[in-house]
């Protein structure tokens, strides 16, 4: 692959996830594939999980990793086209990013959504000028839309998990928040989970709260999370803003959050969450704190999922 920003990138999906397996087993089984090749991660926003696992994988494969945050260790980053630059950010992407791909061999880029306006975030204008102007792999740490990494993670820990069926089910389910969050992971799993095809996939969440169609077409949307949640094999939680009245947190009068009661219709589901977690709103301490609960599985194999993404790049840099 060129560049890693969504499953449109991914190639064979179960290619990927033997991969990445295969490097669980064996983390320096391809140590001198990116010898002498550098790696910057550039986050304009947070994290902990995506920054840790990208660096760790990026070393597992011999690459010298360097990790910069921009607007705290450099200077606040421009993206309007035709920008008259007279207010606070102080340097161009146009100016920035050429350079970048000078330093590095392949940049990884994590950004989020401003919430307040859709158009320009869907359209992923940020990310998409560091692949235009770099010259060099982007790989998507997060942007305004998608988390690929997150959602490859995601299915390399349910196929470690596969019940003997022939469709197993799993379920997105909405949960509260005290803030609103972006729409990114949850379009992301329903993107991927939908392009595997190996799965009876069910999306449960309130009025108002629909995913953008273009992410969720081949799975089953309801309001009614008992209903979806009957038989369920996988559980997955997150909240998301409404995309409809975009950013906004939309009152919802039924209890939303996952509970040890409401696993009891479900085929002894195993709960997933991308983490951080807010305890006892989006899920109680008995859930994540239970067998049921993949979380820290899930977590550890985020650095499988950006190594065997890695390595599928290096590859085509040979």
């Amino acid at each position: 692959m060129k560049n890693f920003l969504s499953v449109n990138d991914a190639g064979n999906i179960n290619n990927l996830v033997k991969t990445a397996l295969n490097f669980k087993k064996n983390p320096l089984a391809s140590y001198a594939l990116g010898k002498g090749k550098r790696m910057g991660l550039m986050f304009l926003n947070p994290s902990m999980r995506t920054r840790l696992s990208t660096q760790i994988a990026a070393q597992n494969l011999g690459m010298e990793v360097i990790v910069f945050n921009a607007g705290q260790d450099g200077w606040s980053l421009e993206f309007e086209e035709g920008a008259i630059m007279n207010g606070s950010t102080a340097e161009h992407v146009k100016d920035a990013a050429p350079i970048l791909g000078k330093y590095f061999d392949i940049l990884g880029v994590r950004t989020f959504p401003s919430l307040k306006n859709r158009e320009e975030d869907y359209s992923e204008k940020i990310i998409q000028q560091f692949v235009k102007y770099s010259g060099i792999p982007i790989v998507s740490l997060e942007s305004a839309t998608v988390h690929p990494l997150q959602s490859l993670t995601d299915i390399i820990t349910i196929s470690e998990r596969l019940p003997v069926k022939a469709k197993p089910k799993v379920v997105l389910t909405w949960a509260p928040h005290v803030k609103p969050l972006p729409q990114c992971v949850a379009n992301s799993f329903s993107q991927w989970i939908n392009a595997w095809g190996q799965t009876e996939f069910v999306i449960a969440n309130p009025a108002g709260y629909d995913l953008d169609t273009n992410f969720t077409n081949g799975a089953v949307v309801t309001n009614d999370q008992a209903q979806a949640l009957k038989d369920a094999d996988f559980v997955y939680v997150k909240n998301w803003s409404s995309y409809k009245d975009y950013g906004k947190i939309i009152p919802v009068e039924d209890d939303w959050m996952l509970t040890k009661n409401k696993l009891a219709v479900t085929n002894n589901a195993r709960v997933m969450h991308c983490l951080p977690v807010r305890r006892n709103v989006e899920l109680s301490d008995e859930v994540l704190d239970s067998s049921n609960s993949l979380v820290t599985e899930e977590a550890g194999n985020r650095v499988w999922a950006a190594q065997a993404v890695l390595a599928d790049i290096l590859n085509g840099l040979l």
